[in-house]
């Protein structure tokens, strides 16, 4: 194998670590981001059937509207 070769792999190497490593810091940013929405998410789900007075899971009841 040729020394120019060898460079040129060993670059090619370099540039792939380094954008595998710029991949994980924008998986590891979204993941936070989606932690942080399903902890809000949770809270408001909460807050809203403690609003409503209801316990079951069916936030919204199938009720008809009172114009029917």
């Amino acid at each position: 194998m040729s020394e120019e070769r060898l460079i040129d792999i060993e670059t090619k190497i370099l540039h792939q670590e380094h954008l595998i490593e710029e991949l994980n810091q924008v998986v590891y940013s979204q993941q936070k981001t989606i932690d942080k929405l399903e902890t809000l998410l949770t809270g408001l789900t909460k807050r809203l059937k403690e609003a409503l007075g209801g316990e079951s899971d069916d936030i919204r009841p199938n009720e008809k509207p009172p114009h029917y």
